[in-house]
């Protein structure tokens, strides 16, 4: 009978500082749990330090640290000769079995956490330092979520994006093998084991540039192809609830699970019931407190959707006490990439986890905000009949003649715009139509074409 692997066991770590709340720094260390979790890992103790900053070799304190230590089986001590374990970075990168753990039996009592996880951004330095102390693998929290980020990659464009974020990430942080990291022989002499793996990553990360371009493209293509309809991006924290309203707007059978980044690949669907013109709905990929710039970066193909969108829904969890924090790292990350100008309207999601005083207070100080739960079918249909009013200001009425040597082009009209009234003439039809005026000077272009 084949056994399954045991669940890794992790230690969470986090440092607060002089300007992090009590409230702020549980939600941060509660988020790392859930992100931990989804990898797979289980939890099984958390430590915590008031410091001034993050910056310390080892990040805590002797005691914190011998603490720590004492829950992993470490010698608590940084300057041990003993080697290192070899790094997370360096087992990606020789291509080492990852643990993938999904519904294995419950672990055993007796044994050491395998991971600290520390919800902090560390340098090399400090996550070796860590590693000697505790004898436990360390992941920071940008590891953790590129770790995530590439198993939750589907589509292509996906794929390539997270490998070369995932690449970024590793390069600075590989050390060399425990077999020795002796001069090559031959071609690239004079190189060590760690220049020519550095060097490896760098072409790799070029090829996979120069792939992604012509993926990119490919869907720079098919945006512009959509650039004249009307179009709703979903954005917001991951797990705020977007693909559950996307499915409750659209009736698409998107991925729902209550997992961060369950969604990393854009979505796009008809608004039902379908309207005339039709409203383009996408998912966007979840935002994330800490998000890797290398992330934001490689997901600009991604993120397009919401730059290119006529109007943001900015949707949270208004259930969470920290969603105001979350809603500002949303907008952030999206005033990078320049799509702080969009129209947007803010979506208070999981109305129905909150309680009456609670409510009260969110209208007080949110009075324009859209206050529903995707579960609930009144209030999708509400937001319906916002989104479509919210086009409806932006169309004007014109008046298209349609040759009778066009009426191939008949399709074309009514997909663009909503069509009032068709009348004939000796000329071909008269139509009467409502839309964005880009969408019909886009149809006069058309039927004046030769």
């Amino acid at each position: 009978m084949e056994t399954k692997p045991p669940i890794p066991l992790a230690v969470l770590v986090g440092i607060q500082t002089p300007e992090v709340d009590d409230v702020a720094h549980a939600a941060s260390l509660e988020e790392l749990g859930r992100l931990v979790k989804t990898l797979g890992y289980e939890v099984v103790g958390t430590v915590s330090q008031r410091r001034e900053g993050t910056g310390a070799g080892s990040l805590l304190g002797s005691g914190k640290l011998a603490e720590l230590a004492a829950l992993t089986g470490g010698s608590g001590m940084v300057g041990s000769m003993a080697p290192p374990p070899r790094s997370k970075a360096r087992q990606r990168f020789d291509g080492a079995a990852e643990t993938t753990p999904r519904a294995e039996p419950e672990a055993d009592a007796g044994r050491k956490p395998d991971f600290v996880i520390v919800d902090h951004e560390l340098s090399p330095s400090q996550i070796r330092n860590l590693e000697r102390a505790t004898g436990a693998e360390v992941l920071d929290r940008t590891g953790v979520i590129v770790e995530i980020f590439h198993r939750h990659a589907n589509t292509r464009e996906a794929k390539l994006q997270v490998e070369m974020a995932r690449l970024k990430y590793v390069a600075p942080r590989l050390r060399e093998s425990s077999g020795g990291g002796g001069r090559q022989q031959g071609p690239g002499a004079g190189e060590t084991t760690l220049d020519l793996d550095r060097r490896k990553i760098r072409d790799r990360i070029s090829e996979l540039r120069e792939q992604l371009e012509a993926v990119q493209r490919d869907a720079d293509n098919r945006r512009s192809a959509r650039r004249d309809q009307l179009r709703v991006a979903l954005v917001g924290y991951t797990n705020a609830g977007k693909s559950s309203l996307m499915r409750a707007l659209t009736g698409s059978q998107v991925l729902v699970e209550d997992k961060l980044f369950a969604t990393l690949d854009t979505t796009v669907r008809t608004l039902q019931p379908e309207t005339r013109p039709r409203v383009l709905v996408s998912d966007t990929v979840g935002f994330i407190k800490q998000l890797p710039h290398d992330l934001v970066a490689s997901f600009r193909s991604t993120l397009a959707e919401a730059l290119e969108a006529s109007l943001l829904l900015f949707v949270v969890d208004a259930s969470d006490p920290t969603w105001e924090a979350q809603l500002e790292v949303s907008r952030s990350v999206l005033r990078e990439i320049g799509a702080d100008t969009v129209p947007s309207r803010l979506i208070l999601n999981k109305m129905d986890r909150v309680d009456a005083a609670g409510r009260a207070a969110l209208v007080e100080k949110h009075p324009d905000a859209i206050m529903l739960s995707a579960h609930a079918p009144e209030d999708v249909s509400a937001l319906r009949d916002t989104i479509i009013a919210f086009f409806e200001a932006a169309m004007v009425e014109d008046v298209l003649v349609l040759p009778y040597a066009k009426q191939g082009l008949i399709g074309e009209v009514y997909e663009s715009a909503r069509v009032l009234s068709e009348e004939h003439d000796e000329t071909g039809r008269v139509l009467t139509v409502r839309g964005l005026p880009g969408a019909i000077t886009r149809l006069r272009r058309s039927l004046a074409a030769p």
